[in-house]
């Protein structure tokens, strides 16, 4: 479904919509459907002082993190925007060190070397692949590899701090939270700009109601399963997105990537896999 998600987003970008339209309207329905679910299944909305500051922190985070991302997207094959964001184990592992002096298991620190060289040869960072030199490559993928990463370091440390700071709040309270934190501040941030933009074709249509639907459902079901796991070793497992999106890019979109990229790839997906599933 996050897969799917970004190539319904990279189609509604092609026909007009923009990344904060993106955002406003996905999480608006999203916080709408969950406070229907909220208001039927009678789920008690009390909250303390502290979970109400932690929980407009992950809001606020996930806000920066959904712009950031799709404007990666935007720039980016979707595969490899996905690769360079999902580098975000490892900064999930950083924050907890910074934030709350959890030692990175020696796991995350042999995988840190090799995910990076993977990500180096998937987004080709010399420009081999491409044949255009590094400076020239760099001068294409540098603002959208940016983008990626600042979603991934926010995306970290949001899910840090949901898991110790806000584990104890029901799932579907906590979703609609953050969606309703999200669209507020996209919508601010539309309405000091140039207003929201539509789609201009009939595709865009599609791509902004299938990335709405399919992004709220897993997000709902992302952040109601990864507190009971664990995110620093257990968010790696959600890696695969980028194979299931380099497939989809490719049917329907007509995006590829060259050999080589492809290998680094493989070796990231395979090396965070291995992470999220070893035995303990």
């Amino acid at each position: 479904m996050m897969g799917s998600n970004h190539v319904a987003a990279r189609t509604a970008f092609n026909h007009g919509v923009d990344v904060v339209t993106a955002v406003t309207f996905r999480s608006s329905v999203t916080a709408f459907v969950v406070a229907l679910i909220l208001w039927q299944q009678k789920v008690s909305l009390q909250l303390s002082g502290l979970h109400k500051k932690n929980l407009l922190l992950i809001g606020a985070l996930i806000a920066v993190q959904s712009v950031c991302l799709y404007s990666s997207v935007a720039r980016l094959p979707v595969a490899l925007a996905l690769l360079a964001f999902n580098t975000y184990p490892l900064l999930t592992a950083f924050w907890a060190r910074v934030l709350y002096g959890h030692r990175p298991e020696r796991a995350v620190l042999l995988a840190m070397p090799v995910m990076l060289l993977g990500l180096a040869l998937a987004l080709d960072v010399l420009g081999a692949a491409s044949g255009l030199g590094a400076a020239q490559q760099w001068g294409q993928i540098g603002a959208g590899v940016a983008f990626a990463l600042a979603a991934s370091a926010t995306f970290g440390l949001a899910l840090v701090i949901t898991q110790h700071e806000a584990a104890d709040v029901d799932g579907r309270l906590r979703t609609f939270t953050t969606m309703g934190t999200v669209a507020v501040l996209a919508a601010v941030v539309a309405s000091t700009q140039s207003g929201f933009h539509l789609p201009t074709a009939t595709a865009g249509w599609w791509g902004l109601g299938a990335l709405t639907f399919l992004y709220g459902t897993a997000f709902t079901i992302m952040f109601t399963v990864l507190p009971k796991l664990g995110v620093v070793g257990n968010s790696a497992i959600m890696n695969v997105e980028p194979v299931f999106a380099l497939v989809l890019a490719w049917a329907v979109l007509g995006q590829s990537i060259a050999l080589m990229q492809l290998v680094g790839a493989l070796v990231v997906v395979a090396t965070v896999m291995w992470l999220g599933l070893r035995k303990r």
